[in-house]
């Protein structure tokens, strides 16, 4: 069984606003340098903005955010109150809009689309190689969860972390590992 170790959980509102947070969260919790840091930023971001555009929680619903380090990749969870059409790739990208899947796809080492109870949730993994990453960041993983677990409470209150409960949608590292090899 893969393990992973949870980075964290946001619950958003579903307005535009909430993106920059996804972004402000995904870039705290990693940290400077991580090597996925950049990827997770940007597919965090993408499919926040399709969940805040496209769903059912638009219009102030709730967006929940979930990031698993399963140390050779991250595996975020996007969930929201789906809709009535599931989010496709599109093949033309010409457009303004519509490439926020076509980069989850160029830049993900998996992605999916999970419908559960009413919720909708889009996942996806960016791999990474930690000897890539600044020495600040080759500690031990005990010591790297303490250190993200000593995180302020008043840094997270300020975003609106929140620790999982049971009814947190936190699917990770082994539940995608199952889901894909049908277990």
């Amino acid at each position: 069984m893969r393990t992973g170790t949870l980075l964290g959980v946001i619950d958003l509102v579903g307005r535009p606003e909430s993106v920059q947070l996804a972004r402000q969260f995904a870039s705290i919790r990693l940290g400077e340098g991580h090597p996925a840091l950049e990827d997770v930023i940007l597919l965090t971001s993408e499919v926040v903005t399709n969940a805040i555009t496209h769903s059912n929680s638009r219009d102030g619903g709730r967006v929940t955010v979930v990031m698993v380090d399963c140390h050779e990749y991250i595996h975020v969870n996007v969930s929201d109150a789906g809709a009535k059409t599931a989010p496709r790739l599109r093949t033309d990208t010409n457009g303004e809009n519509g490439r926020g899947l076509v980069l989850v796809d160029a830049l993900s080492r998996d992605w999916g689309v999970r419908e559960d109870a009413g919720r909708r949730t889009v996942f996806f993994e960016v791999a990474y190689d930690f000897r890539q990453a600044p020495a600040h960041l080759k500690q031990s993983a005990m010591r790297r969860t303490a250190e993200q677990a000593a995180r302020t409470v008043t840094e997270s209150a300020a975003v609106g972390w929140k620790d999982p409960d049971d009814d947190t949608p936190t699917a990770g590292c082994h539940a995608a590992e199952a889901e894909r090899w049908g277990e």
